[in-house]
């Protein structure tokens, strides 16, 4: 629901266009059928005029038709043969006189809407639009507003459905890794246990079947994580600072601790306990996603790598991730939640993008890069 809104706010707009076009379109057939009623009236009394004997008949026909005009609403401005205003009808204002500086300024906008009529001897007609022509001329402007709503809908749903298609397919090929991936984890397990029964006697052996057990044991829960891809996420209580040393003691075991040595350390600011609504599995993904991403910035040269918790004033835990490697370059910092975005030669680039979607769509929070100048810091935030 929540990608969705774009396209909620489109068809909202465009709902809303249609409807303002349909009252606007009604309401302009309304003046018209108004403005043709007045111009009926005018050619009757035209008529009624010519068959009119009486002295004053023409008079009171100019009159009456003055008085059309001004109900038509067509701004008009009457000028002698010298170019002064002589009678005005309509305008936008109330003018203090004849000789007011705005009829002359609006005199000089309404020649732009139309030529002046040049009457020989008596002078100029400058006249404007009736209100219904300023009417129809807003009428393509709104056509095209809804032409580019429709052709952004339309991309909008053609980009969001291939982006779908993409992710189905996503979807797919990880749970039949999962599915894949089960049958060798059962023989590795069942070959692990041959190793331990005959370890008793190499404390080596030991230790290295120690470590292969753990290594099964990632791999089931990465065979898992992959079979968890687009199904709903398990609401439960997690404690996360169980899980934050879970992926602290993993990781710890598996990197240089001689030449170039990296060290991992957990540290809780306040009390605890640090507990969320959320999905164990998806959350130590993240995790890890954040932690492997410090220790690869840190190969070579070592460091240090810190987990910190810290329970929000407002609610909700706060999981930081710092290490002190070079840190992301200031250009690449608004990319690297992208998909497909790496800086590795053999990255996916669908790590920290995975991570944030867990955070944001599933758990509501947060997963930002911290501002800083040394080494590379984020922040996890769930409520």
């Amino acid at each position: 629901m929540r990608g969705r809104w774009p396209v909620y706010l489109l068809v909202a707009a465009i709902a809303a266009l249609v409807g303002w076009y349909t009252v606007f379109t009604q309401g302009v057939i309304a003046e018209l059928r108004r403005e043709t009623e007045v111009s009926g009236r005018m050619y009757a009394r035209i008529y009624r005029t010519l068959g009119d004997t009486s002295a004053q008949a023409t008079n009171n026909a100019l009159l009456d038709l003055s008085e059309k005009i001004v109900e038509m609403g067509v701004p008009v401005i009457l000028t002698d043969p010298v170019g002064r205003p002589t009678a005005v009808a309509n305008l936008p204002f109330t003018p203090d006189s004849l000789t007011d500086p705005r009829i002359t300024a609006y005199l000089r906008r309404l020649d732009t809407e139309n030529l002046p009529i040049d009457e020989r001897g008596a002078g100029q007609v400058h006249f404007g639009n009736t209100p219904l022509v300023s009417q129809l001329s807003t009428i393509p402007v709104l056509q095209g507003a809804l032409l580019v709503l429709l052709l952004v809908l339309g991309a909008y749903l053609l980009f969001t459905r291939e982006r779908a298609e993409r992710e189905h397919v996503w979807m797919g090929m990880a749970r039949e890794a999962a599915h894949q991936l089960g049958t060798p984890l059962t023989s590795l397990s069942g070959w692990v246990e041959v190793l331990r029964d005959r370890s008793a006697a190499d404390a080596l052996l030991g230790s290295a079947v120690e470590h292969m057990d753990g290594d099964l044991e990632r791999l089931t829960r990465v065979a898992n994580r992959f079979e968890r891809i687009g199904r709903p996420p398990r609401r439960a209580a997690v404690d996360l600072e169980s899980a934050v040393r879970r992926v602290a003691d993993y990781f710890r075991a598996r990197v240089p601790s001689l030449a170039h040595a990296i060290v991992i350390e957990v540290a809780t600011e306040g009390p605890g306990p640090f507990t969320v609504e959320g999905d164990s599995v998806l959350l130590e993904w993240v995790f890890e996603s954040l932690v492997k991403n410090a220790i690869d910035a840190l190969a070579g040269r070592g460091g240090r790598i810190v987990l910190a918790l810290a329970a929000m004033p407002e609610g909700g835990v706060r999981v930081r991730v710092s290490d002190d490697g070079p840190g992301v370059p200031r250009d690449l910092r608004h990319k690297i939640f992208d998909a497909g975005f790496s800086t590795k030669a053999q990255g996916w680039g669908i790590g920290l993008s995975l991570a944030r979607r867990i955070v944001r769509e599933s758990h509501r929070g947060e997963l930002s890069l911290v501002p800083g100048t040394a080494g590379a810091t984020f922040d996890v935030t769930l409520r």
